[in-house]
Order: structure tokens, then C-alpha cells, then sequence
């Protein structure tokens, strides 16, 4: 049973005498009973929240107790009255109280007043706690009020009360000066004669100073409201947002100009010549190349006189009205920008005209240009809209919300976003294009193949190339001589088809060496080289560039072959190269051989395979593509799901590397390195599901049916790595399994230019007339399997000799034999009578003479092919599709192989012949595919570990879990000798440590800088300075890892958590400019002042020479600021050539033009370098603004990526050559001081010190 509540009897009863005393309401009423059948008369009285009844007035006891918190009281109608009711009820009154919750019954009352009734009701309702401490809440905001009020209205007395003593004071002075004025009077007076001048005189003097005390008072009332506004955040925001709009109207200008330029400079002198008697141009293509151009330069210049209109109209600015102008015109920007491609790739084939180059670097060469090319100045409207986008973003943070032009002004911005991420993705796609062309106008010889337009730029920088001996050898001992580095330093450039290799001339200028122009087909890379023992020992430098070197063997189908030997400056700058190198060699070779392989009678060139896959070209859901192709032929993505580019970075028929670098920069934006991994060991485990299911039914397509099968492929226990013993392939009865693996390793490989076209075997009444017929064109075109493999030391070693004599004993052997399948082993026991029958199916009496008599030099695509029978010409035709299909797959997948060892020179077999059952061929078809995986999962991971070393470094799980998992893959005993050896490769480069450039770091140099006191500026040479501020920019540059790139982390509110390295970068800047003025304005004297200006200056020089730009703007910007650029007399002291270096470094780092000067400075000059960060910030931020990682239908953004990815490159590109400066530590100890540097305030007061301001 509950227990009743207990409560304070005692204290209620106090309370209770106290509300019969002290109550705010006291009265008589009648209460209704609880059963609702009879009134009974109380009397009640009411103290705050609580109302007591007794039972009557005269009672000492509370009889009852209602809280009233939280209540409602209302008036409530008179019930009706029964028949035998005697009393009047006009005269009784009722109301109740109601409680909130549902078990309480309401309380029923009753007067016999209307007035005493509804006093009681307002008593009870302003009776709650809860509404008097909101009465007093309110109270006491209003009192507060009053209270700033008063003291407001205290100031205000204390100022008039200072402003009346002021006047007294002032009314005090004119009173004595008017009592002056009334004695003179007086004197005048007695003097009649001179009264009406002097009357006259004196009064002109009061009146004129009654004007200045007017004008005074006026001007001291308008300045303290002048000032109160300048002081104000409204004015703070509307001077910034004046200054963007006078930015972006010299920004306007020089745009204008650029277009001018364009169309007086280009288009019309182009359209003149396309007139002329012999045109070098038609005029057709002067439409492509400038579509709208004029257009467009004639509605800049209506925007900007409109422009500068309304800032003529200053302090009023209105803007909207002009955007809402251009708005309706961007449907003119849109063809220009969706032109843009076909322009350049028109300009580019134009360019192949000698008669229209000419010309066109006369046009270049006008002073107007500044030596600026067109495809330069075509780009420039694709820049311009970004910038409208920035400057409205900077518009509308500096508009208040209720302004008026703000809606417009978004409206504006919105229209302007959507055209923008139209030409980011058209800029992303033409710069490409735009990087050959200027490459190619940097070579003064020309290079005609940068004209291709399908030529994709992988990666440039500089190499040592090392002169071949009279042998063909190298000497070891001179690698790490002084004057080869010298003599021997080069400017490479690889593309997606060639390796260009140029000299740095004069002003910059490239010059092609000799064989400066590699087809890359042509090419064999060889990556370690051994040295030999008649080679002197070499010294302690060329054991540090020992494992520097790679050779590349280039083999010209028209001239003799030569050997280029190339060094990097560190291990991993040489693992960057060859791998790309290496990956660009398979592309090229698996695009032509593919294409070939899978020519027919109606000269498709597209590999079927490729063909057939939809998913390659076709948009859908989750994938867009792009108008442009990549290395390997196929479109390139605009969006994709991350899904479908982890797809495309395992599809094992191909592998861009464009889109290899792209992905390796930018996958931690949409994705992690543990699901990246996490896919490559899948599709090594699970090979077959890296190919597409359409591909997969034409690969595994029967050799017995010309139509392509449209069920699920062939399913087999042998697809997956759980078997890891290969298929068998059985040839005879008692073939061993060593047979058997080697058999399913002997893919057809067709190289030599063109391959067997299959469509010439018509059918004929004798199958080998056929054969011979097809056979013949390429009887001189002996195949060089080699050539389709990253050699080892061991196809190096291959020569001339051997070659010949190789061919020489196979000619008895081929006549001995008819054509069958032969296979070279060691230790293969001798096959019986019925084995060898078996193997030899094609074994006739009825082969021609004809055939038998001719070399196996002749015959060398066919002299060891897997006996194909050719007894008719319908046979021939049932075999094709298998043949192709197979054929081409075995070259797509075999150009991963890192080598071959070179007696399976002349033992290739085909897969796809007739002669072995279709589940044995689909079985070896399978092994193919593991062998493609396997090498496709090793060639991402050596890209990843050589080219992104950071990643591992900085994950320490990440590198444990790839050096599992290539261990594991090492185990596997269907692992290739070359598999294995790539496999060990990548583990030694993750667990070694590589020597790198041997450079201090800068986490020693501020260390060493704790403990140490800083000299003096004047101890200290201009060369010295200069050498080791070069080497602290470029330490403090090499550092910063290229994923604080993304995602304009340096702009956000904890930029200091995102991009750490760039705010350290953007710190030193910042204190070595401080520096610099510091020592400038802690010189008292004239001359010093001048004489370290002068010096800083020659500091500035030395660093333009060591091509440190950052330094020059470091030192540039430090002579710029308020402080320093205010002391005329300083400046009239500096000598005239100072000034003149001055002028020449400011023009160099200027940001006009998108930094013109120094992006055409960079061009021009080899690495090492440390270029201007801000310049490359600003780039990625013009990508970034309006173009979202992400499209509305959560696809990834790759155009974007590759774009980014691009100037990635480039900064990457200056960060991994290191300058040879030696650690000097009293000057770089001055330069990290920081005792003496001054801030803004501080610089400024001391500037004011020293040179005073000088009164109007």
C-alpha cells in the first residue's frame, strides 16, 4: 500500500494565518463537493501561488490547501436550474480552476457578485510564479536599458557641458576682443576724418572672423562624423568591396587589351593572307581557329566602358545591371569554349605548314605579343570567367544581405558557375595540346611529331646522358665527374609515343641532340646495368650513381640501331622514369599490335575486344566521358564512380598512363590507399573478374563458331588463385607437366610493322597456295619478340653474332621438319612414335616443295606455329575469329612482362590454332589472364611505391600490408622468374632506404639554429646570403606533400590542421620579408640604409641567377611595402643601376598577366628551382571555385583530378632536383633570426622616425 505524502503541516499553517492576514484576495465562496451534488460555503483566501480555505473567517486552521502554479482559471456558464429550484441563480456566478494533468478534477466556485467574481478570476490568473519572474525578466531589460540610456545620455551631458566651456572660453576671448574693437571705435570716432574708411575696414574684419568661427564649429562637427563612419563595419566592408571592383577594372582592361591583341595581331592579318594568291591558311580554318573571337572582344569592350561608367559614378556603385548585360551573351562564350579543342588541334595541323609557321612567328614576334604565342592567347577567355566568379564570391562577402544588387548579383554568379565547369573540363582536355605546342616552340630546330594532337606529355626533367666508348661500353669512373655532369645534362620529355632529348641553349632555348627523337616503339628498356670486368674500378662517386643508370636500346626499322645511357639524380627520380617509360612502351605496343592483330575484310582497325565493350565509350549512370582519348585509345573519363575507376585502373586490355598518374595523385580525394590495395588484391586472387563479361565472351569465343557467343562466360575452378598449379595442356600421352607450363606461356607476339592478315586466306582449292600467298609480303620482316619486354641484363647481353647463327642452324632444321610443334627442354624425357604423331597434326605428304625449301628467316611469323591445318579455306575461316581473339589479347597482356629470357625467342605458339580442344585452349586462356594480373597488380604497385613514396612512409600499416602481400605473391610457385624478380624490386625499394640527394634537411638546419647567435647583416657576402636563403626556400619547398594540394585547404578556417606544410611555406615567405625590412629601417643613416638596400638587391640578382623566384618576390615584395617604398630620400640615393635590376626583378615575379614572366621564366630554365608557391595556389584555386569534386549525382570529378594532377607535376617537378649548396651556418643562422625582425605597426613607426612626414 502507498504511503500518503507527508508535508510540513507546521509551515502551512503559518502560511495559511499568514494569506488570512496579508492575502492578496480574501472572500467568502461556495465550493462544490466532491460528488457534485451540493455547494458548500467557504472562506478562501489567496498569498501568491497558494490559496487556503477555512471554514470560516473566523477559524485559527487552514481547512484545505490548492496550488495554483501551472493552473487556469475562467469564468464558467451557470448550470441549469431544476424545476424545484427556489433560488435565483441571475444572482450566483461561477468560474472553475483547471489543472493540467488528467487525474486531477477541476476545482468548481461560486459568488454572488459579478465584480467579486472576476476579481477572483484575475487574482488566481496573475497569481503564477512562472509569469511574475517574466514580468520581472522584462522589468529588468527595461531598467537596464535605461540604465545605458542614462549613461548615454551622461556622455552626451559631459561633452555639451565641454563644448558650452569651450564656447564660454571662446565667447570670453570675443568679448574682450570686441571691447578692443569699441575702445579703437571710440578713437576713431573722435577723429572725424578717417571715420567711414576705418568703419568700414573693422567691420569687414568681424565679419570674416565670425565666418572662420562658423566654418571652424562646421568642420569640427563634420569631422567627429566623418570619423565615427570610417571607424563603423559598414564602411570597413563597402572599402573592400570598392577594392574589388577597382581590381577587377584593371583586371577588365588588361583582358580587353588581350583580346585586341588577338584579333588585330592574328585573326585579321589571317584572314588577309587567307586571301592572298597563295594562301597558307584557308579561310575556313581562320573561322575554326577564332570562333567569336571578335564577338567576344566586341562585348569586353562594351562591359568595360560600361565599367568604368559607373566607377566614374564613385562613391555609387552599381553593378548587377552590367552582369545582367553579359548574362544573355554566354551563349556566344559557350561556342568558343566548346570550340576549343577543335581549334588547337586545327592550329596544330595548320602549324605543319611550313609557309603558315613562318608567318605565324612574325605575328609572335610583334612587341604587342611579348613573346606570348596564339595558343596562349586563345586560352585566355577560358580563364576569364573563373575570375568573374572569384570577383563576385569577393563581391557578395562585402554586400550586406539586404542590399539591393545581391540577388543579382548571386543570380549572376550561379549562371557563370554552370559555363564554368563547361570549360574546366574543355581546359582540362586541350592542355595536353597546349603543353606539345609549347614544348615545340621551345625546340628551335621544331619537332613535327608534338604536332600530333594524340601525343599525351607524361613528364619532363633533366638527365645526365653518358657518351658511349668506341665498344659500345661505358667507363664507369666518369659517372660521377664533375664535367660529365656538365657536358652531359640533358632536358627530357617523354610522351605516351616518343622520348625527346634536347641541350639548353642560350636564353633558354631547347636544341634536339643527336637522335634526340625516339619512337618509343622502337625502344628497349634496360633498367639495371651491370658493369663488366674489364672496367676500371670506379670511385667513391660513381658507386653513389651506380644504380642511377638505365640504358634504352632504340632499333629504327630503316636505320642502325644505337644504345642511349641516361642517369637520375637520385634512386627514385630513376624509378619515376623507367616506369613511365616502361608503361608508355606497352601502351604504344599493345595499341598498334592490337590493332593489327584485329584487321579484317572491312578495316576496322579497333580491336574487337574494345570494340565490343560499350562501357568504354557509352555514358551511363555512373560513368561520362570526355571527347578525348588517352595513350591507349580509348576516351577519356570526365566523371566516374569510384567504383568504375578502380575498374578501369584493373581492366587488364589496356592501362593509360595518364590516367595511371592521375589516379595515384589524386585517389585520396574520393577514396583511400587501404581500398585501393584491398582491389589489387582481389583481382590478383580473382583475375577474372577484371575483364568485363562482353570482353570475356568474345575471348573465350570457340574457334569453331564465327559468331560471338551472348551467354555468361565460361566459369572454371582454374580462374581463381585457389589452384595455383597451371592448366594442362596436353600435346601427347606422356607430356609431363614442365611441358605443359611451358607450353602455356607461348603466346603469338606480331610485331615488325604490319601483321598477318587473316582476311587474305580466301578460300582456294589448295590451302597452302593460300598460306604462301598471305605469307609473303612479309618475308624480309623478321620478328623481334624482345622488343615487347623491359629487357633484363640478360637480352642486353644479345648481339648480332648470336642472332645470325641462331637463324643459320634453323634452316637445316626447318628443312629436316615440316611445319610442327617443336618445344626446347633440358630435361624432358624423349617422346615416343604416337606423341610425336600427336604433336604434329599438320604432317603431310602433299607440302609443297616451295614451302619446304624456303628459310626460316622467311617464313619467321610461321617457321614454329602450332601446326595450323590448311586444308581448306573453310576451316581457315572458322579459325580466324579464334586467332584474333586470342592473338590480341596475348599482346595486350604481354607487354607487362619485365623480360624473357632469350631462347623462348623462336619457340612462340599460338593458343587459338586448330589441333587442341577448345576447354584445353580456354584453359590456357586463363593462365593468360592470371599472368595479365598478376603483372597489371605489380606495375600499379611499382607506380605507387617509386613515384608516391610518401604515402608509405607516412603509413606505416599501409606499407606493412604491400610488403604481405608481395611476399605472399612471391610464394606463389606459378610466379615467373620475372614476376618474381618485379616482386622482390618493389619490396627492396619500400624497405631501403634510398641515399637521395645526401642534402641536409630542414628540421637539421633549425636545430642547428637553437643554440646559435646570429652576426651581423654586414658580416655576411650578398653570395652567401643568396646561396643560403636558395637553400632554405628549396628545403622548406621540397617538403610540402602534394596532397594538401587538393581541396583549397590553405583558404579554410583550420588551415592550419589541412595544410600545414603550405602555411610553413607562406610563414618563411612572410618572415624573410620582414626580415629584410627590418634590416633596412634599423639603419639610421642615410647611407647605410642605401648601401644594404643595394646589397639586398645584388642578393636578389644572385638568387634570379639560381633560378630562386621565391626569393626574388621574397626580397621584391619587402622593398614594396609602405615603409620602405615612402623614404624618398633613401630612394633618391640609390644608384640608377640598382634601380635598373629593380625594375627588371619586379617585371620578372609581376602578377600580371597570370605571372606571364615567370611562368615563361620557369619554361626556360633546367631545375633545380624554387618557384613562386602563390602562383600555383592561384591556379588551383581558379580549378577549384565552382567545380565541386563531386556531380549531383555523387560521381567523382576526374576531369578535375587531371587537371590538378597536371600542375601537381609540375611543382613535383622543381621539388625533386635539390640544389648542390653547401650548409653554411652562420648565414642561414641570420637568416632564421628572429630577434631583431619588426611587425607592420613597428616598421611603420619607424619609418615615420627616420624620414618624418613633411608638412604641405
Amino acid at each position: 500500500m502507498q504511503k500518503a505524502m507527508r508535508l510540513n503541516d507546521g509551515h502551512i499553517t503559518y502560511l495559511g494565518l499568514l494569506a488570512k492576514k496579508d492575502g492578496t484576495r480574501r472572500g467568502c465562496l461556495s465550493k462544490k463537493s466532491s460528488d457534485n451534488t451540493k455547494w458548500h460555503t467557504k472562506w478562501f483566501a489567496l498569498l501568491q501561488n497558494m490559496l487556503f480555505y477555512f471554514e470560516s473567517e473566523s477559524s485559527s486552521r487552514p481547512s484545505g490547501l490548492y496550488l495554483l502554479e501551472g493552473c487556469l482559471c475562467d469564468r464558467s456558464p451557470s448550470p441549469k436550474p431544476s424545476l424545484s429550484a427556489k433560488e435565483c441563480l441571475e444572482k450566483q456566478y461561477y468560474f472553475t480552476i483547471s489543472f493540467n494533468h488528467e487525474n486531477q478534477k477541476a476545482l468548481e466556485l461560486r459568488t454572488e457578485d459579478v465584480k467579486d467574481c472576476e476579481e477572483w478570476v484575475a487574482a488566481i490568473t496573475h497569481a503564477s510564479y512562472r509569469n511574475l519572474a517574466t514580468e520581472h525578466e522584462t522589468l529588468m531589460q527595461k531598467y537596464l536599458h535605461l540604465l545605458q540610456i542614462v549613461e548615454t545620455e551622461k556622455t552626451v551631458a559631459k561633452q555639451l557641458r565641454q563644448q558650452i566651456e569651450d564656447g564660454e572660453i571662446e565667447i570670453e576671448r570675443l568679448k574682450s576682443e570686441i571691447a578692443g574693437m569699441l575702445k579703437d571705435n571710440e578713437k576713431i570716432q573722435s577723429n572725424p576724418a578717417t571715420v567711414p574708411s576705418e568703419d568700414d575696414s573693422e567691420i569687414k574684419k568681424i565679419k570674416k572672423v565670425q565666418s572662420f568661427l562658423r566654418g571652424w564649429m562646421c568642420r569640427r562637427k563634420w569631422k567627429t562624423i566623418i570619423q565615427d563612419y570610417i571607424r563603423s563595419p559598414h564602411a570597413e566592408s563597402m572599402r573592400k568591396r570598392n577594392q574589388v571592383v577597382f581590381s577587377m577594372l584593371e583586371a577588365e582592361a588588361e583582358y580587353v587589351q588581350q583580346l585586341h591583341i588577338l584579333v588585330n595581331n592574328f585573326l585579321r592579318p589571317l584572314r588577309m593572307a587567307a586571301s592572298s594568291k597563295k594562301p597558307p591558311i584557308t579561310h575556313d580554318d581562320v573561322s575554326s581557329i577564332f570562333l567569336n573571337s571578335e564577338t567576344i572582344m566586341f562585348l569586353h569592350q562594351i562591359f568595360y566602358q560600361g565599367l568604368k561608367a559607373r566607377i566614374a559614378s564613385w562613391p555609387t556603385l552599381v553593378l548587377a545591371d552590367l552582369f545582367d548585360i553579359l548574362l544573355p551573351m554566354l551563349n556566344i562564350y559557350q561556342e568558343f569554349v566548346r570550340n576549343h579543342q577543335y581549334s588547337l588541334q586545327i592550329l596544330a595541323h595548320c602549324k605543319q605548314n611550313r609557309d603558315f609557321d613562318k608567318l605565324l612567328k612574325q605575328y609572335e614576334s610583334k612587341p604587342d605579343c611579348e613573346e606570348r604565342t596564339l595558343e596562349t592567347f586563345l586560352t585566355y577567355p577560358m580563364f576569364q570567367i573563373p575570375r568573374y566568379i572569384l570577383t563576385l564570391h569577393e563581391l557578395l562577402a562585402h554586400t550586406p544581405h539586404e542590399h539591393v544588387e545581391r540577388n543579382s548579383l548571386e543570380y549572376a554568379k550561379s549562371k557563370l558557375e554552370e559555363l564554368s565547369r563547361i570549360m574546366h573540363d574543355e581546359v582540362s582536355e586541350t592542355e595536353n595540346i597546349r603543353k606539345n605546342l609549347a614544348i615545340e616552340r621551345m625546340i628551335v630546330e621544331g619537332c613535327e611529331i608534338l604536332l600530333d594532337t594524340s601525343q599525351t606529355f607524361v613528364r619532363q626533367g633533366s638527365l645526365i646522358q653518358v657518351p658511349m666508348s668506341e665498344k659500345g661500353k661505358i667507363t664507369r669512373g666518369r659517372l660521377g665527374s664533375l664535367s660529365l655532369k656538365k657536358e652531359g645534362e640533358r632536358q627530357c620529355f617523354l610522351f605516351s609515343k616518343h622520348l625527346i632529348i634536347c641541350t639548353r641553349g642560350s636564353g633558354g632555348k631547347l636544341h634536339l641532340t643527336k637522335n634526340g627523337v625516339i619512337s618509343l616503339i622502337d625502344c628497349t628498356l634496360i633498367e639495371d646495368l651491370e658493369s663488366t670486368d674489364d672496367e676500371p674500378k670506379s670511385d667513391k662517386n660513381s658507386q653513389d650513381l651506380e644504380h642511377l643508370d638505365f640504358k634504352i636500346v632504340v632499333e629504327p626499322k630503316d636505320s642502325q640501331s644505337f644504345t642511349i645511357i641516361l642517369v637520375a639524380s637520385s634512386r627514385q627520380e630513376k624509378s619515376a622514369w623507367t616506369s613511365d617509360i616502361s608503361q608508355c612502351i606497352d601502351n604504344i605496343r599493345c595499341n598498334g599490335l592490337m590493332m593489327n592483330a584485329f584487321e579484317d575484310n572491312s578495316k576496322v582497325t579497333v580491336p574487337q575486344m574494345i570494340k565490343s565493350d560499350a562501357s568504354l565509350y557509352c555514358d551511363d549512370v555512373d560513368i561520362r566521358f570526355s571527347k578525348m582519348m588517352n595513350s591507349c585509345k580509348v576516351l577519356q573519363i570526365r566523371y566516374a564512380s569510384v567504383e568504375r575507376l578502380l575498374e578501369r585502373l584493373t581492366d587488364l586490355r589496356f592501362l593509360s598512363i595518364d590516367f595511371l598518374n592521375t589516379f595515384l595523385h589524386s585517389y585520396r580525394v574520393f577514396t583511400t590507399a587501404d581500398v585501393v590495395l584491398d582491389k589489387l588484391i582481389a583481382i590478383y586472387k580473382k583475375p577474372i573478374s577484371a575483364i568485363p563479361a562482353r570482353s570475356l565472351e568474345l575471348f573465350f569465343a570457340s574457334s569453331q563458331n564465327t559468331k560471338l557467343l551472348y551467354g555468361e562466360p565460361p566459369k572454371s575452378p582454374r580462374a581463381s588463385r585457389k589452384f595455383s598449379s597451371p592448366p594442362p595442356l596436353a600435346l601427347g600421352k606422356t607430356s609431363s607437366p614442365n611441358r605443359r607450363r611451358k607450353l602455356s606461356l607461348n603466346i603469338p607476339i606480331i610485331t615488325g610493322g604490319k601483321a598477318l592478315d587473316l582476311a587474305a586466306l580466301t578460300c582456294s582449292s589448295n590451302g597452302y597456295t593460300s598460306m604462301y600467298s598471305a605469307i609473303t609480303p612479309f618475308s624480309k620482316n623478321t620478328l623481334d619478340i624482345n622488343k615487347l619486354y623491359v629487357s633484363s641484363p640478360i637480352t642486353s647481353k644479345i648481339n648480332d653474332d648470336a642472332e645470325g647463327k641462331s637463324e643459320r642452324t634453323e634452316e637445316p632444321y626447318f628443312a629436316k621438319q615440316d611445319i610442327s610443334v617443336r618445344e626446347e627442354r633440358d630435361s624432358d624425357p624423349p617422346q615416343n612414335d604416337e606423341a610425336d604423331a600427336e604433336a604434329s597434326p599438320t604432317k603431310s605428304p602433299s607440302t609443297p616443295k616451295s614451302v619446304k625449301c624456303k628459310t626460316s628467316s622467311d617464313f619467321s611469323l610461321f617457321s614454329y606455329n602450332n601446326g595450323m591445318m590448311m586444308s581448306s579455306g573453310r576451316e581457315i575461316e572458322n579459325n580466324r575469329s579464334a586467332l584474333s581473339a586470342a592473338s590480341a589479347f596475348a599482346i595486350a597482356t604481354a607487354g607487362a612482362n619485365e623480360g624473357t629470357p632469350t631462347k623462348e625467342k623462336y619457340r612462340r605458339m599460338s593458343l587459338a590454332s586448330t589441333g587442341f580442344p577448345t576447354d584445353q585452349r580456354n584453359g590456357d586462356k586463363e593462365f593468360v589472364i592470371r599472368r595479365a594480373a598478376t603483372n597489371r597488380v605489380l606495375n600499379v604497385l611499382r607506380h605507387w611505391v617509386s613515384k608516391h613514396s610518401q604515402d608509405f612512409e607516412t603509413n606505416t600499416q599501409l606499407k606493412m600490408n604491400v610488403i604481405c602481400f608481395l611476399e605472399e605473391v612471391m610464394h606463389d610457385p606459378e610466379l615467373l622468374t620475372q614476376e618474381r624478380k618485379a616482386a622482390a624490386n618493389i619490396i627492396r625499394t619500400l624497405t631501403q632506404e634510398d641515399p637521395g640527394d645526401n642534402q641536409i634537411t630542414l628540421d637539421d638546419v633549425l636545430q642547428m639554429a637553437e643554440d646559435g647567435k646570429a652576426e651581423p647583416f654586414e658580416n655576411h657576402s650578398a653570395l652567401e646570403i643568396a646561396e643560403q636563403l636558395t637553400l632554405l626556400d628549396h628545403l622548406v619547398f621540397k617538403v610540402i606533400p602534394y596532397e594538401e594540394f587538393f581541396g583549397q585547404g590553405w583558404m579554410k578556417n583550420d588551415k592550419n590542421e589541412k595544410t600545414p606544410y603550405i602555411m610553413t611555406t607562406t610563414k618563411h615567405f612572410n618572415d624573410v620579408s620582414n626580415l629584410i625590412a627590418s634590416e633596412i629601417l634599423h639603419c639610421e643613416d642615410v647611407n647605410t640604409r642605401v648601401a644594404v638596400m643595394e646589397k639586398w638587391v645584388a642578393v636578389a640578382d644572385i638568387c634570379r641567377c639560381l633560378h630562386n623566384y621565391n626569393a626574388v618576390l621574397e626580397i621584391t615584395s619587402s622593398l614594396n611595402r609602405s615603409a620602405i617604398f615612402r623614404l624618398k630620400k633613401t630612394w633618391l640615393k640609390v644608384s640608377k643601376q640598382t634601380k635598373t635590376v629593380i625594375d627588371k626583378l619586379q617585371k620578372l615575379v609581376s602578377s600580371e598577366g597570370r605571372f606571364k614572366n615567370l611562368r615563361e621564366a620557369l619554361k626556360n630554365c633546367d631545375p633545380p628551382c624554387v618557384p613562386y608557391l602563390g602562383m600555383y595556389l592561384t591556379d588551383l584555386a581558379f580549378i577549384e571555385e565552382g567545380t565541386p569534386n563531386y556531380t549531383e549525382d555523387n560521381l567523382v570529378n576526374f576531369s578535375k583530378m587531371r587537371m590538378i594532377s597536371h600542375i601537381i607535376r609540375e611543382i613535383r617537378q622543381f621539388q625533386q632536383t635539390a640544389y648542390k649548396i653547401d650548409h653554411q651556418f652562420k648565414a642561414s643562422l641570420y637568416l632564421l633570426d628572429s630577434s631583431n625582425v619588426m611587425d607592420e605597426e613597428s616598421m611603420y613607426e619607424a619609418s615615420l622616425r627616420i624620414e618624418p612626414k613633411v608638412p604641405n
